[in-house]
């Protein structure tokens, strides 16, 4: 429910109709309660059973069955211009958001980022200096003040990610939830500078 909230409530702030990018689609729950009514879209998913439950469940999508980050680096999905990116993968979303954000694409105007970050409990477990995308961030705030602040640490690295393509952030919404709140959901509106 949480999830589906936080895509349903930054959909509502878009100013124009949602293009939609998934990088992890799974089983498609998601698409079924947030974005059923998108006409266009592109979806990744490595393995190929749920891939097919994936181009059977939208037709007038890509579907991509692959790693997103090496399809990304590759421009896949390029043929559209996002405006609505959903990163959900187990584990850390660094990669993925540099590989959008580095890739050559069109750019929307204004765009939506929903993230599903799993790092939280790594952090928890002092594990923050062995994971390379935060390597700079545990040199700011140290390895044991990383779970605390981790909400700001998310922010500051996808301020940083997205002005790799241009964009700053117009608003900023987050929360810690699932067992002992180890993940981390946020999302962001971005702008074109």
């Amino acid at each position: 429910m949480l999830k589906t909230s936080l895509r349903t409530s930054t959909l509502a702030r878009l100013d124009s109709t949602p293009v939609v990018m998934e990088t992890h689609g799974g089983y498609g729950e998601i698409f079924k309660r947030c974005y059923r009514g998108v006409a266009s879209g592109v979806v990744f998913e490595k393995k190929p059973n749920k891939a097919e439950i994936l181009a059977r469940q939208r037709p007038t999508w890509a579907v991509y069955e692959a790693d997103c980050v090496k399809a990304l680096g590759a421009d896949a999905g390029g043929h559209l211009e996002i405006n609505v990116l959903d990163v959900d993968p187990y584990g850390e979303p660094w990669p993925v958001l540099t590989a959008f954000f580095t890739s050559d694409r069109p750019r929307a105007q204004q765009m939506a980022v929903v993230v599903n970050d799993g790092l939280r409990q790594k952090v928890k477990m002092g594990g923050g200096w062995s994971t390379g995308s935060l390597k700079a961030v545990v040199s700011r705030y140290g390895n044991d003040k990383l779970y605390a602040n981790y909400l700001d640490v998310c922010r500051e690295l996808l301020e940083e990610s997205v002005s790799q393509a241009g964009y700053g952030l117009t608003h900023w919404g987050g929360y810690y939830c699932g067992y002992a709140k180890q993940m981390t959901h946020y999302a962001a509106l971005l702008e074109l500078q």
